[in-house]
């Protein structure tokens, strides 16, 4: 798939700086980059089954991680996912927006599209909860290579460092940011030296490279172990999505060049390793990856593998933050307070409420699991999922864009019965941790579907209330005692229609400002709008003007700084910014069963989650000592 001529015009990838290159590979490879400390270890473990590793299972596993690696990444992703992009943006919400599903009908085959697009987004938060847990207790748990009585204290050394990172976020990732590419750079490179180390021992093992030692290993074992293999390999493909995520802030080509020139060859190269590690010392089993270090560099490897880990955990939280902007801008879920931790960088962001209950559901997942080995059951199942509904909605973006069904079918759908193959091998382990990252999905996924219903219910109830503009214009010349000196401001969440807050004002009190402006902000469907079409102005009559501010659903909308453009380009003249009161309404949800909606309890839900949103006008940056609300009462 690419994009469509449309699209692809005037979004032409930058030059390729090499500090792009390296900056992925922080950013977007972290992830992936620390599979290495626990995905070869799982897979080895189920093979052996308990017994002893044989020889043919050692090529067996190392050739399915291999091959796994070259058809989900490699080949789906980074050849075929990052075509499917809005605008150089890319991930599930990018692909929503491409879609057009958020605006569509109940009942509609887009409608449950967003269902199911929701439902990925949703996985991404129980992927952001079960990372940092597992890459940081795995990186720790090396200690116990030389000092088996350690232990007891991998828990609380975790616990420590994941706590350390979620109390930073609020500093923002400034500092680590600046380190996320060269500490990466150089962690893959130690990734290949060991590697090299491994194989120069046991060269045999690079037989591996024919894909046939992994069909035929699987067709022999039996069905439940042949299962378990393939979903403890997967582990080896977690954290590619975020080649599709992270490709506005990188870019197609360098996060491209990253994988092939750096990220692939480091991985095949320290997998084949540790497998010669395995074939040459069995009881390696417990940690091949520390093992194939020399005895004198554990400890310096241990605190590396920290640095690498807690890198790749920021790199999800950051990812989870910046999703939950997306969501927000889009109407799926409630406005929440979002921070930026730096003026001169719209992408680093912090959400003090997203960000303590990722850390709860995270410090939860080591306190309940304990280790590595227990958490790497629950890490698969979410992931899976998430690729094959990518999958999905990518092939229904490639028919959009007009390529042929029957060659989008074929292509798209290879990879996702491949999806389907290793979601269908994580679900056997859904009662061993599975459990955990699909109740936390679910969770959200309820929230985002129930606001996005509660919002659809209010719309409408504020529809049944609102007056056309021929009303306004009427009370304007015949019904108002007299104008007010000075503007007014009032926040309408249509670009129809009056304001109720409006309304209130002219009922209570039978007088208009001389100036009033009707200002709208509206997301689109794309991650920018650029600062010329920032603004519609539309005069309804001397005095009435009405202003929809457009905003990318990557953007931060801001009422102050909308006005402040509009002013400056000429579009509303006499307008001083310093003088003006805002008008906002504040609305009391009541829910009534006798009005066709959701069910009660739903949208008591909803109600509840409305009181709590951020107020309007601190989310759209109206400056705070010129607001003046009204409080209306909607019945749902």
């Amino acid at each position: 798939m690419s994009s469509t001529p449309a699209i692809a015009s005037g979004h032409h990838p930058p030059p390729l700086p090499l500090a792009m290159t390296v900056g992925a590979l922080g950013v977007v490879y972290g992830d992936i980059g620390t599979s290495p400390l626990y995905a070869l270890k799982e897979a080895a473990r189920a093979a052996a089954n308990g017994g002893t590793l044989s020889h043919d299972a050692v090529l067996g596993v190392v050739s399915l991680i291999l091959w796994a690696l070259l058809l989900i990444i490699s080949l789906k992703y980074a050849m075929l996912i990052l075509r499917a992009d809005n605008r150089g943006e890319g991930g599930i919400v990018a692909l929503l927006a491409l879609l057009h599903a958020r605006h569509a009908q109940a009942g509609t085959w887009r409608a449950h599209l967003l269902v199911v697009g929701l439902v990925g987004a949703a996985l991404l938060y129980g992927d952001g909860a079960i990372t940092p847990a597992i890459s940081v207790l795995s990186a720790i748990e090396g200690l116990k290579v030389d000092a088996p009585s350690l232990a007891p204290v991998v828990v609380p050394v975790t616990l420590a460092i994941l706590i350390g990172l979620f109390m930073m976020q609020k500093h923002g990732a400034g500092f680590i940011g600046r380190i996320f590419g060269p500490v990466m750079l150089a962690w893959f490179i130690v990734l290949a030296a060991l590697g090299i180390h491994g194989i120069v021992k046991a060269p045999a093992v690079l037989a591996a490279l024919n894909p046939f030692y992994a069909f035929d290993f699987l067709i022999h074992e039996d069905f439940h172990i042949s299962f378990a293999i393939l979903g403890a390999a997967f582990l080896a493909v977690t954290g590619g999505e975020a080649m599709y995520a992270d490709m506005g802030h990188f870019g197609r080509v360098p996060i491209r060049l990253a994988w092939f020139a750096i990220c692939l060859p480091a991985l095949v190269l320290n997998y084949f390793g540790q497998a010669a590690e395995l074939l040459t010392n069995p009881a390696a089993l417990e940690h091949p990856f520390f093992q194939l270090c020399p005895d004198a560099l554990h400890y310096p490897l241990v605190a590396f593998s920290t640095l690498a880990t807690v890198i790749a955990s920021q790199a999800i939280i950051s990812g989870v933050f910046s999703l939950t902007q997306q969501s927000i801008q889009l109407g799926f879920l409630p406005r929440m307070q979002i921070r930026h931790t730096t003026s001169h960088a719209m992408g680093q962001i912090y959400v003090p409420l997203v960000n303590w209950l990722l850390a709860a559901a995270t410090l939860g997942a080591v306190l309940s699991f304990g280790s590595s080995e227990a958490l790497a059951g629950a890490y698969g199942i979410a992931v899976s999922l998430l690729m094959a509904i990518t999958t999905l909605l990518a092939a229904l973006v490639a028919i959009q864009w007009g390529y042929s069904p029957w060659l989008v079918v074929a292509v798209n759908g290879f990879f996702f019965v491949i999806d389907l193959i290793f979601f269908s091998a994580n679900s056997v382990k859904l009662f061993e941790g599975g459990w955990f990252p699909l109740l936390l999905a679910a969770f959200v996924a309820f929230l985002m579907l129930t606001w996005r219903g509660g919002v659809k219910l209010v719309e409408s109830a504020r529809g049944r209330l609102r007056q056309p503009e021929e009303d306004l214009v009427e009370t304007a010349v015949n019904r108002c005692r007299s104008r007010l000196p000075g503007t007014a401001v009032y926040l309408a969440s249509t670009p129809k229609g009056v304001p109720l807050a409006l309304t209130q004002f002219v009922k209570h009190n039978r007088v208009l400002h001389e100036r009033v402006l009707l200002v709208t902000v509206l997301i689109e469907e794309i991650p920018h709008v650029p600062e010329q079409e920032r603004a519609e102005v539309h005069e309804i009559i001397e005095g009435i003007t009405r202003v929809v501010l457009h905003y990318g659903f990557m953007q931060n909308p801001t009422i102050y700084e909308g006005l402040q453009l509009t002013c400056q380009q000429g579009k509303l003249p006499g307008v001083d910014l310093s003088d003006i009161t805002y008008y906002v309404g504040r609305e009391t949800i009541i829910p009534r069963e006798d009005i066709p909606g959701m069910w009660v309890w739903r949208e008591t839900l909803f109600a509840f989650l409305q009181r709590n949103a951020e107020r309007s006008a601190a989310f759209f940056g109206v400056p705070t000592r010129q607001v003046v609300e009204f409080g209306t009462e909607l019945e749902i």
